[in-house]
């Protein structure tokens, strides 16, 4: 009698069980040992590939039953406004065209890109439909953006959340603060708070630190936007929070 021990490696099954036949993502364990009959030469490593094989259906129908109760996500719609300087302020500064000569003030982008390399580049985006469920701050940099072209475009946001007691602060309504991958902590943003708003035309926004912004999002195939940050914020200054996993919401623009 030889007994096929739980911790021999699968390959020895040889080519009654070819490696790749159960996923890597629900490899099951090593099977119980199995007893293999000198009259059946081969027997109990078919016997072992079937288990497995078994092994792998059971795991699949059960991710799929947890895929099947898991709650669809609510869609919410949210009108786009257009974005002012009054309508935006809480979020950042809609920045127009002035006349040659201007001196600087208050009317003009109030920037921070004192943490690092500035970076200004153009970035090309394309099929951006008009629905999101996930949002993004920067607590580093005062981010702009604007459309090449004037093409009208759509940006969500939520109110900065940054704390600077860490975990000590708690939000109004119970949220509690989580810390970044940055080292900061925010509290979650309020899907109640989500704003849209369409930028139409020669100007840009200024994103104040730590705004949420989901998007750009438009109704074009593709849009060149020029885009002004720091040179490693996408590396290590990129929060993201994400309503549908979070809050069991996405949302849809309607304009």
């Amino acid at each position: 009698m030889q007994t096929i021990h739980p911790g021999a490696p699968c390959c020895r099954l040889g080519r009654f069980y070819r490696r790749g036949a159960v996923a890597a993502s629900a490899s099951p364990p090593c099977l119980p040992p199995l007893v293999r009959g000198s009259s059946s030469k081969g027997g109990g490593a078919v016997r072992c590939g079937k288990a497995a094989a078994a092994a792998a259906r059971s795991v699949q129908a059960a991710m799929e039953a947890v895929k099947e109760a898991a709650p669809a996500a609510k869609m919410v719609a949210l009108r786009a406004v257009e974005a002012t300087p009054e309508s935006f302020a809480p979020f950042g500064q809609v920045i127009a065209a002035t006349p040659d000569g201007d001196e600087f003030g208050p009317h003009d982008a109030q920037l921070d890109l004192s943490r690092g390399i500035p970076r200004f580049y153009i970035m090309r985006l394309e099929k951006r439909p008009l629905k999101f469920h996930t949002i993004t701050h920067h607590a580093s940099v005062t981010q702009c953006l604007g459309s090449i072209g004037g093409e009208d475009w759509y940006l969500g946001v939520a109110r900065p959340s940054i704390v600077e007691d860490g975990a000590q602060e708690h939000g109004g309504d119970g949220r509690k603060p989580v810390q970044s991958r940055a080292g900061h902590y925010y509290l979650p943003p309020d899907p109640a708070e989500v704003r849209v708003f369409r930028v139409s035309g020669a100007k840009f926004l200024k994103l104040h630190i730590g705004t949420w912004h989901a998007g750009p999002q438009f109704k074009a195939d593709a849009v060149d936007f020029y885009n002004l940050e720091l040179s490693n914020t996408n590396i290590v200054d990129h929060t993201t929070h994400d309503f549908k996993k979070d809050d069991g919401v996405t949302f849809v623009i309607e304009d």
